[in-house]
């Protein structure tokens, strides 16, 4: 296990992230963005769907440096890559940024996420942060504000923004398969500090603790239940809350997450005056609505503000 995570580890420093040229590998003509997603949809599929993990691995990195190669592109930031169905694309809800976040699994105990936030800018240039996954070895995944080298990984597919004294909160869920017994769903705040640069989590949650939710103070929060018991975590329109199932202990022992599963009633988070305050009980739910993986159809609201977005060609080719 541990050889397997310094693999990982090093292809994710030393080589996926690396600079390379906008250049298509096959003609020499500059591709397009419609172009490029082609080769970036079957390797992100074999990145999920390779029988071995040997595989798995090598289409990451493949993936990887095709994704930075695409994203050199001029205004790539336009571009939704709505076709990459095991790859979340997610755009900040005022576009000042987006993020790309996937995961790799070397077999069903053990899995890890891998991501990038690409900012908007003004001349079209490429601008990235590269996000490295920290989880096999944090002990304590809550108890910190933590830099992009240090990320506590998921699959985001909602990212929420709010104000509070004229300063922009980004809110993050996402999930993470985390291992064989149990999957977890995250929420934690985004913010940027003076230098532009990513902070993830922050004392922003109050509740009541309990064996089923992180010990308070905590600087991001997560649910952990039972591999396949699908329980809920997504922002409601209409309440206008995170929300989010009430877990109970299959064998009456909370503590063990793995055996945590819905039981039909729901909690939740409110924005207020720069916090998430915990709701008890929320009335008025669909039962029934779930959050899974990225399909090939992106979330609603996962498009640019206010820039127009390129169609593509019928011959499979697109405008940039």
């Amino acid at each position: 296990m541990k050889q397997w995570i310094a693999v990982v580890l090093l292809v994710g420093l030393c080589v996926t992230w690396l600079p390379v040229s906008a250049q298509n590998p096959t003609d020499g003509n500059t591709p397009t963005p419609a172009m490029m997603e082609l080769v970036l949809k079957n390797q992100a599929a074999n990145i999920l769907e390779a029988r071995e993990w040997q595989d798995r691995l090598r289409a990451d990195s493949l993936f990887t440096r095709t994704l930075v190669q695409t994203l050199k592109l001029p205004h790539s930031f336009r571009y939704p890559f709505d076709s990459l169905g095991t790859i979340s694309v997610v755009y900040a809800p005022d576009s000042a940024f987006r993020i790309f976040s996937w995961q790799l699994m070397k077999d069903f105990s053990f899995y890890r996420q891998k991501g990038a936030i690409q900012y908007k800018t003004a001349n079209g240039s490429l601008r990235l942060t590269p996000l490295f996954d920290v989880s096999p070895f944090t002990e304590q995944p809550c108890d910190s504000v933590r830099d992009a080298s240090q990320w506590i990984g998921a699959v985001y597919y909602k990212i929420l923004l709010n104000t509070f004294q004229g300063k922009k909160y980004y809110t993050l869920l996402g999930y993470d398969e985390n291992d064989a017994r149990s999957t977890r769903k995250w929420m934690e705040v985004l913010t940027f500090n003076e230098q532009g640069q990513p902070q993830f989590g922050g004392d922003y949650f109050q509740y009541r603790p309990d064996d089923m939710k992180p010990p308070v103070p905590t600087q991001r929060f997560y649910l952990e239940y039972k591999k396949g018991a699908n329980a809920r975590m997504n922002f409601d329109e209409e309440l206008q809350l995170i929300t989010f199932a009430h877990l109970i202990s299959e064998n009456g022992v909370p503590a063990a997450h793995y055996t945590l599963v819905p039981e039909g009633s729901y909690e939740g988070f409110k924005w207020m005056q720069g916090k998430w305050v915990h709701i008890p009980v929320v009335e008025a739910l669909d039962p029934n609505p779930q959050i899974n993986p990225p399909k090939e159809n992106p979330a609603p609201g996962n498009t640019p503000v206010g820039l127009p977005i390129p169609k593509k060609k019928k011959s499979g080719s697109g405008n940039n």
